[in-house]
């Protein structure tokens, strides 16, 4: 479930972004190594997500989206593919409006079931409530004026679109509308409006792959087919919206000025571990993604240790557009020494890339576990919070990935 499972994002970033970021990253290592410990009595206490830095106020609208040109490759009886996206971006006079929580109970209920177990090492039967936490996210408020680049974000394999609102929250801040998606029947949990739940089907299906013998086939399948599929499908969503047109499915009311405010000749995207992966992939596949970030996604279809077979097509023959790499300092980085996959990318890359590594940080790091987990010392152990965000300090980790995020689309869009 972790990165050896999941597709990865390409970047791009200037030569000074390169020594700025560099020698950033290598400050932000360092911190004791933790000692054993028993683990303590659970905490009712409730982590804080950082304020976002930018000089805008920030709003969401969630869109319900269907695609009925395709069925639904995990539901096989459904004839269409229905998404869950998040819009967030700069808004004004948003203060009289609610804050969006992290995730809601239903999907923070499918994230303990799932993702906290399999991809962060929580130990199964802990409780966390993620609706209790509450991100910078004002919803339905007004959008501030002007219009303003576009960046996608994808999720790793079982995590769900809303588990990147640090860095989503800040690009949105800085004057980005970010747009997160959810792919169905493979995240935890996805909530639709009415509070229907589509539970993740991901462990079951690789099974019967397993049984099958068609493990790579699964993986061409879920990243390469229909995570590729859904991407496409959110930009020719966004391009209705962008034209006056509501494309979600209930027809919701949106905030007044949103389409307007999209600026879809300037696109990014970014994603972890498996988002990561679909966002190379993507971009490689459709021009409209001008400049991409795959923050520890391999872009093989394969589980397990990284071998050079199977290698996607944007590994095989790289991109020329902007792209970063950035890997954690874990057995789970996208990094040219650890991963054929990643070196090929660079190698036959003939638009600018760079590959950067975070000193100290794991694979949680480049997710909302870096700020979460450090503050759940109630209820997980030191061992269990450092083999998700690693020994280097958590300002220091943040401070440098989202000037490296943020850095790398001013750049390049």
């Amino acid at each position: 479930m972790r990165k050896t499972a999941a597709v990865t994002c390409l970047t791009a970033i200037s030569l000074v972004m390169l020594t700025v970021s560099a020698s950033g990253a290598s400050a932000a290592a360092g911190g004791a190594r933790p000692t054993k410990a028993t683990k303590p009595a659970p905490s009712a206490a409730t982590p804080q997500l950082p304020r976002p830095a930018g000089p805008y106020q920030i709003g969401a609208v969630n869109l319900h989206l269907t695609d009925s040109s395709r069925p639904d490759p995990y539901n096989p009886p459904q004839t269409y593919r229905e998404l869950m996206v998040s819009v967030v971006y700069p808004a004004q006079h948003a203060a009289k409006y609610q804050r969006a929580p992290l995730m809601t109970s239903r999907v923070s209920a499918g994230f303990d079931a799932l993702a906290d177990v399999y991809n962060y090492n929580v130990p199964k039967g802990t409780t966390i409530n993620y609706s209790a936490i509450k991100t910078f996210e004002r919803m339905g408020a007004p959008v501030a004026s002007g219009r303003f680049p576009v960046v996608l974000y994808s999720p790793g394999l079982g995590d769900v679109r809303s588990w990147d609102s640090v860095l989503v929250d800040q690009l949105a801040s800085e004057g980005y509308v970010v747009v997160s998606i959810d792919p169905t029947y493979e995240a935890s949990a996805v909530e639709f409006p009415g509070g229907r739940v589509a539970s993740s089907r991901l462990l079951q299906l690789y099974a019967q792959a397993v049984a099958d013998g068609t493990q790579t086939q699964f993986l061409e399948t879920v990243v390469g087919g229909t995570r590729v599929a859904d991407t496409k499908f959110v930009l020719d969503s966004l391009t209705q919206l962008a034209d006056g047109q509501d494309p979600d499915a209930e027809h919701t009311a949106l905030p007044s000025g949103l389409g307007a405010a999209l600026d879809l000749g300037r696109v990014g995207m970014f994603g972890h571990s498996g988002g990561g992966f679909t966002t190379l992939e993507t971009m490689y596949e459709d021009p409209r993604i001008k400049a991409g970030i795959n923050m520890d996604g391999t872009l093989e279809y394969n589980f397990g240790a990284p071998t050079d077979t199977n290698l996607s097509p944007v590994a095989q023959h790289g991109l020329s557009k902007p792209f970063l790499i950035l890997s954690s300092d874990s057995t789970d980085a996208c990094t040219a020494t650890d991963d054929p996959s990643c070196a090929a990318v660079l190698a036959h890359g003939t638009g600018p890339h760079a590959d950067i590594t975070l000193p100290g940080t794991r694979h949680g790091s480049l997710t909302d576990a870096e700020v979460l987990m450090p503050q759940l010392g109630g209820v997980l152990t030191p061992e269990e919070i450092a083999s998700d965000t690693g020994t280097a300090p958590t300002s220091a980790v943040m401070a440098r990935e989202e000037l490296l995020v943020s850095g790398f689309f001013d750049t390049n869009l």
